[in-house]
């Protein structure tokens, strides 16, 4: 699985308190980012959870 954080993030960094593994608040942009390129198969269910509640849909699966 793949992941990335579009412009559209709010900044709401909910899905930086679900994944801290993966998503982390950058200062600079004011949005979370993806700190990884491929999700380890262990946080697959975590991270999908935090693509379903993002509020702005920012963050888009882009290969299963």
């Amino acid at each position: 699985m793949k992941v990335r954080v579009t412009s559209q993030c709010m900044g709401d960094r909910n899905c930086n308190i679900l994944c801290p593994e993966v998503f982390e608040y950058n200062e600079d942009e004011l949005m979370s980012i993806a700190k990884m390129d491929l999700i380890p198969e262990h946080l697959e269910a975590v991270v999908q959870k935090a693509v379903d509640e993002c509020g702005a849909e920012a963050i888009e699966v882009i290969d299963k």
